[in-house]
């Protein structure tokens, strides 16, 4: 076999292999005399059959196989004598005019990882803050749960209906005066105030007593789940048949026990608990948004143009399909339009930041556990129906791209709470807000997009109710998860099903 560089280039490199075809020729022949005892031809004994006519009668199918089994011998070869660590599958094209008997001319190209010194981890500063639960935020907390729990009684005769009350109503909905399907319910109750109706429904109910009737005209959201009714406007014949009052709530052992908890104190405890989780989460986030930053500062080196370009397809894809959703779709769309540039430059730092955890994870030694891994697997398998799991499961051993981007996003929190073990670490307590602030500022202190795990994108113009740029969950500060695994871009996973449409009353919006 000879392997000749053609090209070196950057992260780019380029071969000319040539597979001899005595090579492939002696692969077939291992192959024949392998499968010949396999063989049943009629007049011949079993295993008899002359090597002669295995070859005619197979001889195209193991011509194909043993070629392409030497194509994959002479990548790893190339890989292997050069060194190299590819950052993607090579492309590998067959000279044209190739035919059985011939010798095999390859050209193999490929984009490769970049040399990257691991960085020393001595010296890193961060700032950790804290926000303190308050006894306040719990009791708030207890509330919100009072209020899903809330009870009603009937007020008294003649009574009125005011926000906060209940109303239990009878109602018929129509367009142009005819019912429609799904627009009308008997003993419907309805919480004034709670805003579980379309606008303007519960507001024009406010002032009722038991007994009255009332139509009264509403207009449905242009997002509206019924396609009949976006954008339409309607009248209900609406009876009111009661009016009730919340009944006072007592934050005691009782309540508690209501919920299937032994005391009021218990589920303070719980709540606070579950406060302090939210906060602390809020506090890693920023703090690896600082880890990262001062990561990126201190690195700019070349990444592979493949990488970024499958991180920015993911990116933009995503960016696309949120403006999609948008009331003026074709505005937001022109929006994230104008800073593609931009999301380009996300999609680079991405990457280089995945590449760059991933040598520092490596160099100190920060592995996964099959224990993990297995761990890691079910706890995804979990996630399809039960007849699909061993499919899911079957896939997932069978496929290295797909498991790497499984393990990629815990290897990359293991790299990052290794780092947070070696930096100097200072605490100041500050407010949810200013945690939240902080998260939400970029380098200039102004305010990004909004990001799910770390955080800034690129700033946001001023424009009333674009949502698009503004609301998806896109940063330069979250590492592309292929990159922290040092593999190959893995397949996009399958859109999630469609939501059903609700039914056609006016609750909701």
């Amino acid at each position: 076999m000879q392997i000749v560089e053609t090209s070196n280039e950057g992260l780019k490199r380029a071969y000319s292999v040539t597979i001899p075809a005595s090579a492939i020729a002696a692969r077939v022949e291992g192959e024949v005399a392998k499968i010949a005892p396999q063989v049943r031809m009629p007049g011949f004994r079993p295993g008899k059959v002359p090597a002669n006519l295995v070859r005619k009668l197979h001889g195209p199918a193991l011509h194909q196989e043993a070629l392409q089994t030497s194509i994959r011998e002479a990548i790893d070869k190339v890989v292997a004598d050069h060194g190299l660590r590819p950052a993607t599958q090579p492309e590998v094209l067959l000279a044209d005019g190739y035919d059985q008997g011939k010798d095999a001319e390859l050209a193999v190209s490929l984009e490769v990882l970049p040399v990257i010194e691991a960085p020393s981890t001595d010296g890193l500063k961060l700032e950790k803050l804290i926000v303190p639960v308050s006894d306040a935020e719990v009791e708030e907390a207890v509330a919100r749960i009072a209020q899903g729990q809330k009870t009603f009684s009937d007020a008294e005769e003649g009574a009125v209906a005011r926000d906060g009350d209940q109303i239990l109503i009878d109602f018929v909905g129509k367009l142009d005066g005819v019912a429609f399907d799904g627009g009308t319910a008997e003993d419907a109750p309805l919480e004034l105030g709670a805003g579980r109706f379309i606008p303007g429904f519960e507001e024009q109910l406010v002032g009722v007593k038991a007994g009255d009737e009332k139509t009264i005209t509403v207009t449905f959201p242009e997002d509206y789940p019924a396609d009949n009714l976006k954008g339409q406007a309607a009248t209900f014949d609406i009876t009111v048949k009661a009016v009730k009052v919340p009944g006072e709530f007592v934050a005691n052992d009782d309540f508690a026990k209501q919920l299937g908890l032994e005391s009021i104190e218990q589920l303070r405890g719980l709540l606070r608990g579950q406060l302090e989780q939210e906060n602390a989460g809020l506090t890693r986030t920023q703090m690896k948004r600082q880890l990262l930053d001062t990561l990126a500062a201190g690195h700019d080196f070349a990444v592979p143009p493949s990488m970024v370009e499958a991180e920015f397809e993911q990116i933009w894809q995503q960016l696309t399909q949120e403006a999609a959703k948008e009331e003026d779709a074709e505005a937001a769309l022109k929006e994230i339009e104008a800073e593609k540039d931009d999301y380009r430059r996300i999609a680079e730092r991405r990457v280089r930041l995945g590449l760059l955890l991933s040598e520092i994870g490596q160099s100190n030694g920060v592995a996964i556990t099959n224990q993990e891994m297995d761990m890691l697997i079910r706890q995804a398998a979990q996630q399809y129906r039960e007849q699909d799991r061993q499919r899911f499961l079957d896939y997932i051993r069978s496929e290295p791209l797909a498991a790497a981007q499984l393990r990629a996003p815990l290897y990359e929190d293991k790299v990052v709470d290794f780092l947070f073990d070696k930096a100097e670490v200072t605490e100041r307590e500050v407010t949810r807000e200013a945690l939240q602030a902080a998260i939400e500022a970029d380098e200039n202190g102004n305010p990004p997009a909004v990001e799910a795990e770390a955080a800034p994108a690129p700033k946001k113009k001023a424009a009333p109710k674009k949502k698009a740029a503004a609301e998806a969950p896109v940063s330069d500060e979250a590492p592309a998860a292929e990159a922290v695994a040092e593999e190959a871009p893995a397949p996009k996973k399958k859109a999630a099903p469609k939501k059903k449409p609700a039914a056609a009353t006016p609750e909701g919006e």
